[in-house]
């Protein structure tokens, strides 16, 4: 299939134009050397050629189950070899790699696989306890009419299913002969990441392979790995684009990369000595743990880490940090512009360092921060606005929604974040958070109208409103619900109704039932106060955290 075929006329013209950002992903992967390391795991290490060689047989046998140029393959799968190899087929296609995270259940799989069209299903059944054949059996076939395969990797504990789909083991691809040619050239679109939901579901940000070589050349010099001994922490997913990313800046400079196959920090760390780990990325939360887990002491190799704030009660986590000699960089990105699109200076003071935002990678990226109300471009300083982006690393645009992107771009070409920021002196920038309500949970973005649309399919629900909150130390979820006219239905019932069908890290930490909402006048009308239910909702956890643990 042509990409012409089923690329709007507005993504495949900046596909064109993505042609002469950089190489292709076949073309980078190439230029390192085959016998050096890329992929350490617990029990053993894997070679560049071997990944290399290893998705040569998976493009031929993807091939052979009818995957052609521009055919979509959703990849739910943890952060296994596999996922890095099915990817590379993909891109020696000219196929599109869709990200689907692990932590996702029947709902979320479903839509994203359906709306997506993708034709192959790739998931790795026995995994860790994830009931994946259980999810699967929760999936209306006729939300996937385009699936036409499972490929399952590693051992099935239980059969299977989705529909008509057949069903094929990840050997019998491995089993294949090595493709020789690719069809995916620079401009080729190749991977999917899925934004926070909304009322229509998520929205699918495509990405071309151009985009994502140039910008791990780019991010990869930003963290410090064209220093010849850097070694890389991979203990974040591949699914997000996050951990794609980095893992794509890794790759870029031909270095390895330490593999776990779930982050646990005991485990992390014994790797990280033992491999002599010098680099890492990733939240506040995971950062805190390795330190914790190293009982005070991380590996003396361990020098940079790239790092996200989500929760407030770890503000002096660089502090610590670098009483260990490790140096914490603020960094920025989203799925549109990829992660890692700016770091901190690394010679910046702590306070700067420590905060999100920083300078592009790119020197062929820039920032700017605009007044939402006047129009007006805003100088470097403490003014902030709606931040800005241009660069190498943006994307093609919302996959089959041509409409939501030309709302995304500004009519000069410049990417509108939605995100509150101040512009510094050095072309930096400072983000400040979201302008709109959106959710960090779980270490990802999420929109409550995702919470919210799935609640109001309980047939005693008449409305409902989401707001994030801290439980128990850790980003969580709160309804609010006004259920229906006599409707007997109870907080346990709701949280129930998301258990199982929502990833566990959206299912609500409390449900609360209202009358109603609390409102104020605007001049588009009444608006309800989302500060109001937030600040309800954290002053009932914070009273049930006392009454758990009394002060004597």
């Amino acid at each position: 299939m042509s990409p012409a075929t089923w690329l709007s006329e507005t993504l495949a013209r900046n596909a064109a134009a993505a042609a002469a950002r950089g190489p292709s992903i076949v073309e980078m992967w190439s230029r390192t050397p085959a016998d050096a390391p890329c992929l350490i795991l617990p029990d053993r290490a894997l070679s560049y050629g071997e990944i290399d060689a290893a998705a040569r047989r998976a493009a031929s046998g993807l091939a052979a189950l009818g995957v052609v140029e521009g055919d979509r393959v959703a990849c739910w799968l943890p952060n296994l070899p596999e996922y890095l190899v099915a990817f590379l087929a993909c891109c020696r296609l000219g196929a599109v790699c869709v990200a689907v995270n692990t932590r996702y259940r029947s709902v979320e799989v479903g839509d994203i696989v359906g709306r997506s069209g993708a034709k192959v299903l790739v998931l790795a059944p026995g995994f860790r306890g994830i009931d994946f054949a259980g999810i699967l059996k929760d999936v209306d076939p006729a939300e996937v009419p385009a699936l036409e395969t499972l490929v399952t990797v590693g051992e099935v504990p239980e059969p299977v299913a989705l529909g008509a789909a057949r069903v094929v083991p990840w050997a019998e691809l491995d089993a294949a002969p090595e493709m020789t040619g690719t069809q995916g050239g620079p401009g080729a679109p190749c991977k999917v990441f899925t934004t926070s939901g909304t009322t229509s579901g998520p929205k699918f940000v495509l990405h071309a392979q151009a985009t994502l070589a140039r910008h791990g050349r780019d991010a990869g010099a930003g963290m410090g790995l064209d220093a010849e001994d850097s070694v890389l922490l991979q203990a974040i997913p591949f699914c997000g684009v996050f951990g794609m990313a980095q893992i794509m800046a890794a790759a870029a400079w031909g270095r390895p990369s330490v593999l776990p196959p779930a982050f646990d920090a005991a485990e992390a760390v014994a790797l990280m000595a033992r491999h002599k780990v010098t680099h890492a990325n990733g939240g506040d939360d995971m950062l805190d743990r390795l330190m914790a887990a190293g009982g005070g002491a991380l590996n003396p190799e361990f020098r940079r880490f790239g790092y996200a704030r989500f929760n407030p009660a770890l503000d002096d986590v660089a502090e610590r940090a670098a009483a260990r000699g490790i140096t914490c960089l603020g960094l920025y990105g989203m799925s549109e512009c990829m992660a890692l699109y700016s770091f901190q200076p690394v010679d910046a003071p702590i306070a700067r360092r420590k905060m999100g935002g920083g300078v592009p990678v790119s020197s062929e990226a820039a920032a700017r921060v605009r007044d939402p109300e006047t129009g007006e471009i805003l100088p470097p300083g403490d003014r902030a606005g709606e931040l800005e982006l241009t660069g190498p690393s943006i994307m093609l645009g919302y996959l089959f929604n041509d409409e939501a992107t030309a709302r995304t771009f500004t009519e000069d070409g410049w990417l509108k974040t939605g995100d509150l920021a101040t512009s510094t002196p050095d072309g930096g920038f400072v983000f400040l958070n979201r302008m709109g309500d959106a959710l960090r949970l779980g270490g990802f973005l999420t929109d409550p109208r995702e919470i919210e649309t799935h609640l109001m399919t309980h047939p005693d629900v008449e409305a409902c409103q989401v707001v994030g909150v801290q439980a128990q130390g850790k980003p969580r979820a709160a309804a609010f619900v006004i259920p229906r006219p006599g409707a007997g239905v109870d907080e346990a019932a709701l949280i129930a109704h998301c258990d199982g069908r929502l990833a566990k890290f959206k299912v609500p930490a409390r449900v609360f039932l209202v009358d109603r909402f609390p409102t104020t006048p605007s001049a588009n009308g009444e608006k309800i106060q989302r500060n109001r239910l937030r600040e309800t909702a954290q002053a009932a956890l914070d009273a049930a955290e006392k009454e758990r643990n009394p002060v004597t």
